[in-house]
């Protein structure tokens, strides 16, 4: 599930209008289907200047709303979700106006990071994600989920009163043999959890890198990852024997803009790609940037996927007094305000991206 991609402001003077409605969010379960339908909005979205690279998102090029937060109301597992648009007059919105929108799940940390989860995500290059009902992230009613949404509208047309529909997919709790569990995992190459995980990018090729432990072993089921244009691809390292253990590529028209992140699926009901605990590994980002100028602050790379883990009990647990997941909660908080901060952790991450998600 984007990237699980795919089981996820008024900044200056010039930026979008604020909607005229405030835009709400409503959840409602369709036991017949096992779809929990949420509905956002309704947002209005002027058209607005292209963006000359991802770094444009950080001086205000965009529309990064509140987050907007509800309870899931299941005892089950989310295995997919499907994503659409549409204006006030039902006109289907093209699903690129959506630079991402990430869910977080705040009632469970990330494997890799101390912060939230993200659940799931999704952004213009992801598409609608789905498992087997052999395995699926497991979910418990009352977990406190919150969502946000970055836009991005250079379609050339204005759009009005849009509402977004998300509709999660879900296995029920009496489901014999049960699904295995498999939680978001989420790996990027340059998180600052709390602040922004942007980098700049040199002329020519380059890489960007970052080394970490998994404090729980366990088979990875999936992958997708994010680029921002110029990006190559995404690798999986081994640290320790320099292994490369798997990589998803960009696709790219002529000029170098992604289009699209490949994923990887390693056999969702078989055994996976085993990765260890206490075990160093590696996340490395690959770019090949022909115009000649260092674009600042213009790239992410990252990737996010399922991981079922050997042992349950030793995923990590929510620490508040940690000073990381106290800074990423301020950095939710301030979604979508003059001072909240663009991309900061988690902007594609989660399940969101990820083929695996069922996902950044």
């Amino acid at each position: 599930m984007p990237v699980w991609t795919s089981i996820v402001a008024a900044f200056l003077a010039g930026g979008p209008a604020q909607a005229v409605t405030e835009p709400t969010v409503t959840v409602s379960v369709d036991s017949s289907r096992k779809e929990l339908v949420i509905l956002a909005g309704p947002f209005d979205l002027p058209n607005m200047p292209p963006m000359e690279d991802h770094g444009m998102m950080d001086l205000g090029m965009s529309h990064d709303t509140p987050i907007q937060r509800f309870e899931w109301p299941i005892d089950g597992w989310l295995r997919g979700f499907e994503l659409e648009l549409v204006d006030r007059g039902g006109k289907p919105v093209p699903r690129e106006v959506i630079h991402h929108m990430i869910m977080v799940n705040f009632s469970r940390r990330q494997l890799v990071y101390p912060a939230s989860e993200r659940l799931m995500g999704a952004g213009t290059e992801t598409e609608d994600i789905k498992v087997p009902k052999t395995i699926g992230v497991p979910m418990k009613p009352g977990m406190k989920l919150g969502m946000y949404v970055a836009w991005h509208n250079d379609t050339g047309e204005d759009f009005h009163g849009v509402q977004m529909k998300l509709k999660m997919l879900w296995t029920p709790k009496n489901q014999n043999p049960p699904p295995v569990n498999a939680l978001p995992i989420y790996m990027d190459v340059n998180l600052t959890v709390g602040g922004s995980n942007t980098f700049d990018v040199p002329p020519g090729r380059s890489e960007k890198a970052h080394e970490f432990t998994l404090p729980v072993g366990g088979r990875l089921l999936g992958i997708g990852g994010h680029l921002h244009d110029y990006g190559v691809r995404v690798r999986l390292e081994d640290a320790e024997t320099g292994k490369v253990l798997t990589v998803v590529e960009a696709t790219r028209d002529s000029a170098g803009k992604v289009t699209k992140v490949g994923r990887r699926l390693f056999g969702v009901s078989g055994e996976g790609l085993k990765l260890k605990g206490n075990h160093r590994y590696r996340v490395v980002g690959e770019y090949d940037n022909p115009t000649g100028r260092t674009l600042i602050k213009g790239a992410m790379a990252h990737m996010a996927g399922l991981f079922s883990p050997d042992d349950m009990s030793k995923w990590p647990t929510i620490d508040q007094a940690n000073p990381a997941y106290q800074r990423d909660m301020a950095s939710l908080q301030g979604r979508g305000s003059a001072d909240g901060g663009g991309h900061g952790h988690g902007d594609h991450g989660g399940t969101g991206e990820a083929d695996a998600h069922a996902g950044h």
